[in-house]
C-alpha cells in the first residue's frame, strides 16, 4: 500500500512540474491592439554628437490573451540616429516579443544626432518605433532638436591628467586650482552662428578679451565657467529682444542640460569669475540662471577704475550668491537679481557701487536661506584686512523677498561705511518695535523718500518674473532725474515721465 502511494504521488509530481516548466506557451499575434504610455516621446533639445538622456516609452497588452509582437523596429532603419533598449536588450530592431495578458514592457530609447549638413546649427530630426508590420502596424513618433556647438574642454597631458587652471591665490599664497584651459586668440569671439558648449573653465588670459555677440548661447557643463584673469577683460553685446521667450537679441549664460525638469535647477555650473584687477568688463542684456555663484568679481583698493558695468541683465537661480563683489567698483542699471540659495546680491570688503533701476528680490523656495537679499560689509566673514565702503547707492531700486527682513548692513567699525538709497522699496521688519541706527529709514542722510515694506506685486516672483502689476506700490515713485539716465526699462518701455521702482514699468497682468 505505500508504494502505491509513493508511486501515484510521484506521477502528480512530475505532471505538476512538467506543467509549470513547460514553454510552448500559445500566443497570439498582437493584431495592432497594443496601446502606450504616449503616441510621441520628445527627445527634448541635444547637442550635436553628445548623447540624450534616456527616455521611457511603456508598451501594454490590455487584451486577455498571451501576445506575440512579430518584430520591433525604428522606421529609419540601422542608420536611425535612435538606440532602442526592449526589456533589457539593446538594438535596433527585434523579433517575436513576447507580453504576456494584462501586462507591459518597457523600451528604452536615447540618440546622439550627428549634423552633417554645415549650412544649418540646428535641425528637427523625427523617426518612429514601429510594431508589427501592415495592415496590422503601430507607431509611436520620436522627435528631437538637435544642436551644433562649438565645445571647448581641457586637453590631457602625456599622463592622462587634465589641464587645470590657477583661479585664485588664497592670502597663504596658496593656489585654487580647477580644471580648465586658456582660449586661445582665434576663440575670443563668441557669435550667434552656433552655440557654445564649455567644460571646464575657460580662462581669458592677461591682456586678452572675450567678445561675446548679441544672440550668443553659451552652456556650461558641471564645475565649468569662464574666468577672466587680472589683465583680462569680458565684454557681452547682448541686445533687446522682441520676442520675451526667445530672448533672440540676448545673450544666455546655463547649463548643459536641456531637458525641461533642469530649466530652474540651480549649481548646474560654476559662474562668471573676474579676478582681482581686472577692469573694463562689460555686461549687457546677459539672463545667467542655474549657476553656482553666477557672478563674482573682485577689485583692489588701491585701482580707481572701474571694475564692472552690467546693465539690462538678469542673473537668479544661483545656488550660493547671484551676485557676488568684493572691493570692487560696479555701475549697474536695469539689473535683475533674483532668487538665490544665500545672497541675492552680496557686497563684501568695501568697494564703489552704484545701482540705479535696480530689483534685487530673493523668493527663494529651493529650501532655507539665512541670508538677506541684500548684504553689504565693509569686512569679510574671514580674518582679512577691511576696506573702505567709499560708496553703496541705490536710486530707484526694489530690495524684496520672502524673508522678513531684506537688508543687512555690516560695517567693521574700523573702515568708511558710505551707502545711500534714495526713492527705494526696502523690506525690513526688525524685531524690536525701535528702528534705529543703521536702518533709521527716516534719516535723511542714508534715506531718501523710501517705501517701507508694502505691496510690490511682482507678477511671479518665485519664477523670478518681477514685472510690477497695476496694485504694486511702487508706481510712479522714482526720482526723475535718475530715470532719465537710463530711459528705457528692461523691456524697452519709456520711463522718463513717471518712473515705477525697479527695472520695469507697471503694465496690466498676462492672461
Amino acid at each position: 500500500m505505500r508504494a502505491k502511494i509513493l508511486i501515484a504521488f510521484s506521477i502528480m509530481s512530475f505532471i505538476l512540474w512538467s506543467s509549470s516548466c513547460r514553454k510552448d506557451f500559445e500566443y497570439t499575434s498582437s493584431d495592432g491592439n497594443l496601446s502606450f504610455s504616449k503616441d510621441t516621446v520628445y527627445l527634448d533639445t541635444v547637442f550635436a554628437n553628445i548623447g540624450s538622456s534616456t527616455y521611457t516609452l511603456k508598451v501594454y497588452n490590455q487584451t486577455r490573451d498571451d501576445v506575440l509582437i512579430p518584430n520591433i523596429s525604428l522606421k529609419n532603419g540601422p542608420n536611425s540616429f535612435y538606440r532602442l533598449n526592449v526589456d533589457g536588450v539593446a538594438g535596433k530592431q527585434f523579433s517575436n516579443i513576447p507580453i504576456y495578458a494584462q501586462d507591459s514592457l518597457f523600451i528604452l530609447i536615447e540618440t546622439t544626432i550627428a549634423i552633417t549638413d554645415g549650412s544649418r546649427n540646428e535641425f528637427l530630426y523625427t523617426d518612429a518605433i514601429q510594431f508589427d508590420s501592415a495592415p496590422f502596424q503601430q507607431e509611436v513618433e520620436l522627435v528631437t532638436l538637435a544642436k551644433d556647438a562649438i565645445f571647448f574642454y581641457p586637453k590631457t597631458d602625456t599622463e592622462g591628467m587634465l589641464q587645470s587652471v590657477v583661479l585664485e591665490t588664497n592670502q597663504a599664497g596658496n593656489q585654487i586650482k580647477g580644471i580648465g584651459f586658456e582660449f586661445r586668440d582665434e576663440e575670443l569671439n563668441f557669435t550667434d552662428d552656433k552655440a557654445y558648449v564649455i567644460y571646464g573653465y575657460g580662462v581669458v588670459p592677461d591682456g586678452k578679451e572675450l567678445q561675446i555677440d548679441a544672440g550668443a548661447r553659451v552652456f556650461f557643463h558641471k564645475d565649468s565657467g569662464i574666468f577672466i584673469e587680472n589683465g583680462a577683460s569680458i565684454s557681452v553685446s547682448g541686445k533687446l529682444s522682441q520676442d520675451a521667450e526667445l530672448l533672440e537679441g540676448e545673450v544666455i549664460f546655463e547649463g548643459d542640460r536641456l531637458e525641461p525638469e533642469f530649466a530652474d535647477i540651480p549649481g548646474q555650473w560654476g559662474g562668471l569669475w573676474i579676478a582681482k584687477g581686472s577692469t573694463d568688463n562689460y555686461l549687457e542684456y546677459l539672463t545667467l540662471r542655474n549657476a553656482a555663484i553666477g557672478l563674482f568679481a573682485e577689485g583692489t583698493a588701491t585701482n580707481s577704475m572701474e571694475t564692472l558695468t552690467i546693465k539690462n541683465s538678469q542673473i537668479y537661480n544661483s545656488l550660493r550668491h547671484n551676485s557676488w563683489f568684493k572691493n570692487a567698483n560696479v555701475i549697474s542699471e536695469n539689473l535683475v537679481l533674483g532668487g538665490a540659495g544665500g545672497a541675492s546680491l552680496r557686497c563684501e570688503n568695501g568697494g564703489a557701487y552704484s545701482f540705479t533701476h535696480c530689483t534685487v528680490a530673493n523668493y527663494w523656495n529651493k529650501g532655507f536661506r539665512t541670508r538677506p537679499a541684500l548684504e553689504i560689509s565693509n569686512g569679510t566673514s574671514s580674518d582679512e584686512i577691511g576696506f573702505d565702503l567709499i560708496k553703496a547707492d541705490f536710486v530707484n531700486c526694489i530690495i524684496d523677498g520672502n524673508n522678513q527682513s531684506e537688508i543687512s548692513l555690516k560695517p567693521n567699525e574700523l573702515d568708511l561705511f558710505n551707502f545711500s538709497f534714495q526713492n527705494c522699496f526696502i523690506k525690513y521688519n526688525q524685531t524690536n518695535s525701535n528702528i534705529s541706527g543703521l536702518y533709521n529709514f527716516d534719516e535723511s542722510d542714508s534715506y531718501e523718500n523710501i517705501i517701507l515694506n508694502g505691496f510690490t506685486d511682482f507678477f511671479l516672483p518665485t519664477k523670478n518674473d518681477f514685472e510690477i502689476g497695476p496694485e504694486s506700490d511702487v508706481i510712479d515713485k522714482g526720482e526723475l532725474n535718475a530715470a532719465s539716465t537710463v530711459p528705457l526699462d528692461l523691456s524697452g518701455i519709456q520711463r522718463t515721465i513717471a518712473p515705477d521702482l525697479g527695472v520695469y514699468q507697471a503694465k496690466e497682468r498676462r492672461e
